[in-house]
């Protein structure tokens, strides 16, 4: 008897000591966002992500935020090839969806990468990303109706596409007020889970004023 005792107490030690190591780690990386300022330091800051989702393999949060801040230094960087760097994000949102599936963050980013790609020539590819966009961003709030930020950033794309094609800022607004409405009860999962947006959907609130 004493002896399977020791083994589980064992056993709960080291998962114990891994879980630690691991959250330790996101701290590090989240750390290290908060200290970021350029394009460059964001993509070292997914690069570390990244790294930390290769070595525990059962995370997607790693993945997912790898994702996030190499699609974010994309969009600082003007002259980035951002078809490239959509293909790299990809690959990270196809390793976070193999561990985590049907998650509204990850169907967040892949709206994210419909965008970036737009981007790159608006008149040509408004038509087939966008749709990729609206798709995606619908799939994040069936799947997630109180996150806050699918709202957020479906609002964020229309107020930048002319009302003749179905945005402007009077749509977008009303996405950004529930998008803020929802973030008055939103908690995230853990310390480690998105809790990102609200002071954007704000500021984007009261652009739109």
């Amino acid at each position: 008897m004493k002896k399977i005792i020791l083994a589980v107490a064992l056993f709960t030690t080291l998962g114990l000591n891994a879980q630690t190591k691991y959250e330790s780690a996101m701290q590090n990386g989240f750390s290290k966002m908060k200290e970021s300022k350029t394009a460059d330091d964001m993509s070292a800051v997914a690069s570390f992500f990244e790294r930390v989702g290769d070595a525990e393999k059962t995370q997607w949060l790693p993945y997912y935020y790898a994702a996030r801040n190499y699609t974010i230094a994309a969009f600082m960087n003007p002259t980035a090839d951002k078809d490239k760097a959509a293909e790299k994000v990809k690959d990270l949102i196809a390793k976070a969806e193999a561990i985590e599936k049907a998650n509204a963050e990850i169907f967040c980013l892949k709206q994210q990468v419909a965008v970036m790609q737009l981007v790159v020539d608006p008149m040509s590819r408004w038509q087939s990303y966008g749709a990729v966009a609206a798709e995606v961003i619908a799939k994040a709030k069936a799947i997630e109706p109180n996150n806050p930020r699918p709202y957020l950033l479906e609002g964020q794309y229309l107020m930048n596409v002319p009302e003749a094609f179905g945005g402007g800022k009077a749509i977008a607004k009303k996405l950004f007020e529930k998008s803020v409405e929802l973030f008055g009860n939103y908690k995230p999962a853990s310390q480690l889970h998105p809790s990102w947006g609200k002071e954007q959907a704000e500021q984007l609130l009261a652009a739109c004023q």
